[in-house]
C-alpha cells in the first residue's frame, strides 16, 4: 500500500511542478527564475519518488 501511495504522491508532485513552471504561481505570484526552479526541482522530486516506488514494488515482485 505504501508503494502505490508513494507513486500517486511522486505524480502529483510531478503535476504540481509543471503547473508552477506554467502558472509562475505557487502560493504566491513568483517572478524570474524561481518558478523554474522551484517547478524543476519539484518535477525532480517527483520522478525520484516514482521511480524509487516502482524499483520497490519489482523487488517485492521478486521476492514472491
Amino acid at each position: 500500500m505504501y508503494n502505490i501511495l508513494s507513486l500517486v504522491v511522486g505524480i502529483c508532485y510531478i503535476i504540481m511542478g509543471v503547473f508552477v513552471v506554467y502558472k509562475k504561481f505557487f502560493v504566491v505570484e513568483l517572478e524570474g527564475v524561481i518558478p523554474y526552479l522551484l517547478g524543476g526541482l519539484l518535477i525532480a522530486y517527483g520522478v525520484f519518488r516514482v521511480i524509487r516506488s516502482i524499483v520497490f514494488m519489482r523487488r517485492k515482485d521478486d521476492e514472491e
